[in-house]
């Protein structure tokens, strides 16, 4: 169904048509002056130069002509030239009733649906997963979700850092300390052990040991160097023990983004593209775009509209070793051969948008993407501490995400318990907590999501895990508090299915509903501009409205039946879309709290 403004706009436009005017002119916004009105139309203003007139003239010529509409119940002209607009219940609850009974609230689906890959993880394998790891899981996930939600067919791609001297590193210490191992022995001929000859405590140990001794003795880098030539050239031991490593890592990496609610469709890595990287960059230098410079491989991605110097994209060093850069074109590559998407999405700090510049124009340029597949990255900024620097331990370390995530879990369950104390019962310990780990990923994600993803925010923990204020635990509340009233009602006798809803009664009710008409031009602006932050504003809105209306309205006590069954049809209607968008952001609501 169309959007709630663009209907006001349709008849607005036809009031300025009739009037004599542009009806172009006729853009309805929902109003900056709420006290005043609910909808405003500036368009008397702009066209007062066009048709020579005071503005005040053609809002009175226009209001003249919306006297009779059954859109708007009010529809007044005031200096110098403004319509203060005020919509009428009916055509509201043929809105409200419109939404109701559609499949997505009134969220039509695309007529041309998109193929879209989001690479939105990119951990390295051995390496347990940190505060850093955050954002783009959280930022990632959601924006997939809500392009599923909105009818497009997108496909989620972890994209593992498992293929460059990080790997080599660690083979190497582990023949340091386990040179008896059969991985080490060229002459080994037999099946190679199906356990790791490590757990993933021990390998998250081994390679910070490796990295350090690496940057401190030039010989311990060559001779790591070497076994990573080994592993890329396919030394048969090697690959078995790389193949142990990837297994137990992504073991780990599944269970901790497990507790996060993020899901991937793919677990490919950099190797994955290992075998295709020699086809590319012949087809580089056949084509005419990749040239040596300095005794590396280039391509040339400056164009005419520049203002300053743009680097080359470099393909391949001197030595002929392949780059980060390498291996993402390969990926692209890949993806666009096997997949075939419209849209490619990368998730990654703000402070890699040059280097996507570099990859995009280079795969561009070089003809490994269709002339209109889009191509965007999506920088976010740092997760900050309350001192406005990067987000670190008490001991000044960067925190692991699971304790992290453990942190917030066990904040959640204090306030829990003091709430239930504070209400005079004593809560199930096994329940308190299953509720803290679904209150507390609401508090990280939604802390996360309702800021832009570009801007840097402060990670406060008081404040994320609060019962009031733009949190996730006030989103949830808000959705508890329904649910409660709803098996209240089913107590009462009452019938969920057979309730409907009915004229509005009150302001709040009206507020609310108004509220709730927003819900598929929220998702659409969030799905087009990448911004979950723009639901998380929504939903704030939309819970401060029901509360509003709950505070104000007897509903459960209301004698009128029919009355009492529109109010449900309207709190149904309200959870519902309020669990649409936390589905969305990727978290989920409890029964109680």
């Amino acid at each position: 169904m169309k959007k709630m403004l663009d209907l006001l706009t349709e008849e607005m436009q036809k009031a300025f048509e009739a009037a004599g005017y542009d009806a172009a002119l006729g853009k309805v916004t929902v109003s900056n002056r709420p006290d005043l009105c609910e909808y405003q139309c500036n368009g008397a203003m702009a066209g007062a130069k066009q048709y020579k007139k005071a503005p005040i003239m053609i809002a009175n010529d226009v209001a003249a002509k919306l006297s009779e509409s059954k859109v708007f119940a009010e529809a007044i002209a005031v200096a110098p030239g403004f319509l203060n607009l005020k919509v009428t219940e009916e055509f509201l609850l043929d809105y409200i009733k419109g939404m109701a009974a559609s499949k997505k609230f009134g969220v039509e689906e695309p007529k041309h649906p998109k193929k879209i890959v989001i690479d939105y993880g990119g951990p390295n394998v051995a390496k347990a997963l940190h505060v850093g790891h955050l954002r783009s899981g959280v930022i990632g996930e959601s924006v997939k979700r809500i392009a599923r939600f909105m009818g497009h067919d997108i496909v989620g791609d972890i994209h593992l850092g498992d293929w460059g001297q990080p790997m080599g590193l660690i083979i190497h210490e582990l023949q340091l300390r386990h040179p008896e191992l059969p991985y080490f022995d060229e002459s080994f001929t037999g099946e190679y052990p199906a356990e790791a000859p490590f757990t993933i405590a021990e390998l998250e140990e081994i390679y910070p040991t490796a990295s350090g001794k690496s940057k401190e003795d030039p010989e311990y880098k060559a001779a790591a160097m070497e076994d990573t030539f080994k592993l890329q050239s396919g030394v048969r031991g090697h690959r078995a023990l790389w193949d142990h490593i990837i297994r137990v890592s992504v073991s780990d990496l599944k269970r901790n983004y497990q507790k996060l609610n993020v899901e991937f469709d793919l677990w490919n890595g950099e190797s994955t593209v290992h075998d295709l990287i020699p086809g590319m960059v012949d087809n580089m230098k056949k084509g005419g775009y990749a040239y040596i410079s300095d005794g590396a491989l280039v391509v040339d991605v400056k164009e005419e509209t520049d203002t300053k110097e743009f680097p080359p994209c470099m393909i391949l060093k001197s030595d002929g070793a392949s780059l980060y850069n390498t291996t993402d074109l390969a990926t692209i590559q890949m993806r666009m051969d096997e997949i075939h998407p419209d849209k490619l999405i990368y998730l990654t700090d703000k402070r890699q948008d040059l280097y996507f510049e570099q990859i995009f124009r280079c795969a561009r340029k070089t003809k490994l993407v269709e002339p209109e597949t889009e191509l965007l990255h999506i920088g976010f900024g740092t997760m900050n501490g309350k001192d406005g620097k990067p987000y670190k331990t008490r001991s000044g370390g960067v925190p692991r995400l699971e304790n992290l995530i453990d942190e917030i879990n066990e904040e959640m369950l204090r306030k829990i318990k003091e709430n239930s104390a504070n209400k005079g019962y004593e809560v199930d310990e096994e329940q308190a907590k299953e509720t803290a780990k679904i209150v507390g990923l609401a508090a990280i994600k939604y802390g996360d999501l309702s800021n832009q993803p570009a801007k840097d925010y402060i990670f406060d923990v008081d404040r994320f895990t609060s019962f009031e204020g733009d949190t996730g635990p006030y989103i949830l509340y808000t959705i508890v508090r329904i649910k409660s009233i709803l098996n209240k009602y089913k107590e009462q006798g009452g019938n969920l299915d057979k309730a409907a809803l009915q004229t509005v009664q009150n302001d709040s009710e009206k507020a609310l509903v108004m509220e709730l008409c927003k819900f598929n031009a929220t998702m659409e602006a969030a799905y087009e501009e990448s911004a979950p932050n723009k639901i998380c504003a929504y939903i704030y809105d939309l819970a401060n409205e029901f509360n509003r209306f709950y505070h104000e309205t007897p509903i459960l006590v209301e004698t009128d039946e029919t009355k009492k069954a529109g109010f449900i049809a309207l709190l149904v209607l309200a959870k519902n879309v309020l669990e649409t968008c936390i589905d969305v952001l990727g978290f989920s609501a409890p029964e109680r709290m």
